[in-house]
């Protein structure tokens, strides 16, 4: 017992030791920063030689950014995931599980994943650690911190099922991480071929299932076998984007479905060590199938869910085209929040939703910063707005109370349509017309007389416009709604996809 204790007040000697050199270490490097930066401004005036140094967030551990001074650099993507991004991969992949696990009292055969270059320049590879780890495999590292491979983490060690992962990386990813892909792909590889019970592997399970369907839908052996392991999806190359967000906004959809396709055929183009781009629907439709929760990692306020229209395509069009190809009820969406470090936490995107619309669209000190800005503030309301209104047309999870405070705060509060009109009635008009469609659409369910007094108020909103512009066309409170069958190019490019769903179908009777 005494050599037990003993052991243990080493233990921590040695470690409060290492922190308080660590402390050293990072108070000498703050001091040299001072003086760094005078020496490499003045170098820099004269043309001289700046030595390079890494960049990156010191909250997130990386004090190799100090001192400043330096030419620094974004990344060194050969070294992610970090050793600290690999603890919070892990933690992450835990609590996800677990959030899952709670809900439905089962593990998730498969998570969707939308992985984007944040998680490189600004996280490490925490995303893509939590991937990794949830597929059962962890890097191995060289002594200079570069990620040499994979080794599989056994079961006995996991204490759980390997979880199946479908990743749709953005094309920033696919152009300056291909790291990525390689790393995601070498770890499906080997965890689908391993000699393993299909019930302790769902990625062997898919595997062998999707073996069998592609086959069914006219593969042959050895393109089934090639595209039965593809887990990586992004559109072609060259081109960037997830495709919802241009349908959303230009109003060309009728249904979840429409939606869906347009999701899918931006996202049906295979990535891996031997592909770059293959046309695989066939691949990506049955892994949707399989998907049960779908994802994305937030690791700073200094974005949020509704800054660009791309989290709502990617992110909400997933899950969106999840639900319509399974027609589950099931699914889930969340994010995983890795702001703070020491507290990760998984919430559900209608909480995520909720949260943001507090924080700012309908608080008022965020509305009077923005108010100052004029018609630049103006237009980050009405984007905002249509965002939001994104997430409403890919999820369903904008509760109608957000509506109605949207409403009363934005369009019916007097003072602030004077406002409006008198720095940029273009962004009224759209946050107007956008209410207006919401409700056209059932997304929203205001009562009579609010729905009323909003169509008064967007009939005064054109009579402005019209006064501006003179004759001309403006779209106007008539939402016209078109989807593919109106456009015979865009229904073209639809066909690939279109024939993969139906195969899907056909193959699972």
């Amino acid at each position: 017992m005494l050599r037990y204790e003993l052991k243990v007040k080493k233990d921590v000697a040695k470690k409060v030791e290492e922190a308080f050199l660590r402390a050293l270490e990072i108070v000498e490097r703050i001091k040299r920063s001072g003086v760094a930066e005078y020496e490499g401004f003045s170098i820099g005036l004269s043309g001289g030689y700046i030595e390079p140094g890494a960049s990156g967030a010191l909250t997130r551990g990386k004090i190799e950014v100090l001192p400043t001074g330096r030419n620094f650099y974004a990344v060194d993507p050969t070294t992610l995931p970090t050793p600290a991004a690999w603890k919070i991969g892990i933690e992450t992949a835990e609590k996800l599980i677990k959030y899952y696990l709670e809900k439905h009292g089962r593990y998730p055969e498969s998570v969707g994943q939308v992985l984007w270059s944040i998680d490189a320049y600004k996280a490490d590879g925490e995303q893509l650690a939590q991937i990794l780890y949830l597929l059962g495999v962890r890097p191995v590292w060289r002594p200079d911190g570069s990620v040499k491979g994979l080794e599989v983490i056994p079961l006995e060690e996991l204490k759980r099922p390997r979880i199946d992962c479908v990743v749709r990386i953005s094309g920033i990813v696919r152009d300056t991480l291909p790291n990525y892909v390689y790393l995601i792909d070498e770890a499906v590889t080997k965890v689908a071929l391993l000699d393993e019970p299909l019930h302790m592997n769902y990625v062997k399970k898919h595997y062998v299932e999707h073996l069998s369907k592609l086959a069914e839908m006219g593969k042959d052996v050895a393109e089934a076998r090639d595209i039965a392991l593809c887990r990586v999806f992004c559109s072609p190359p060259g081109s960037y984007g997830a495709g919802v967000n241009f349908a959303v906004e230009a109003s060309a959809w009728k249904s979840d479905e429409d939606l869906a396709k347009t999701w899918i055929q931006w996202a049906s183009y295979a990535y891996s060590r031997k592909h770059f781009g293959k046309p695989a629907p066939e691949s990506l439709v049955l892994n949707l199938s399989e998907v049960d929760v779908v994802n994305r990692n937030h690791v700073s306020d200094e974005h949020d869910i509704f800054g660009c229209c791309c989290y709502f395509a990617y992110h909400g069009g997933f899950f969106n085209a999840v639900k319509a190809l399974t027609g589950r009820d099931d699914v889930e969406i969340v994010t995983v929040d890795t702001r703070d470090i020491s507290l990760t936490q998984v919430r559900g995107m209608k909480d995520e939703i909720e949260r943001v619309v507090r924080a700012k669209l309908l608080n008022p000190v965020w509305i009077d910063e923005m108010k100052k800005h004029g018609y630049r503030g103006a237009n980050e309301f009405s984007r905002k707005i249509l965002h939001l209104y994104g997430w409403s047309a890919t999820t369903k999870l904008v509760d109608d109370w957000i509506f109605d405070e949207i409403a009363k705060t934005y369009v019916l509060d007097e003072e602030m349509r004077r406002w409006f009109e008198e720095n940029n009635v273009w962004a009224l008009e759209e946050i107007a017309r956008r209410l207006v469609e919401a409700a056209e659409r059932g997304l929203w369910r205001p009562s009579e007389e609010l729905l009323e007094r909003l169509r008064e108020v967007y009939g005064e909103i054109e009579g402005i416009l019209e006064e501006s512009i003179g004759e001309g066309e403006v779209q106007g409170s008539a939402i016209r709604v078109y989807t593919s069958e109106d456009d015979e190019h865009w229904k073209e490019r639809l066909t690939d996809v279109e024939k993969a769903i139906s195969l899907l179908k056909r193959a699972s009777k």
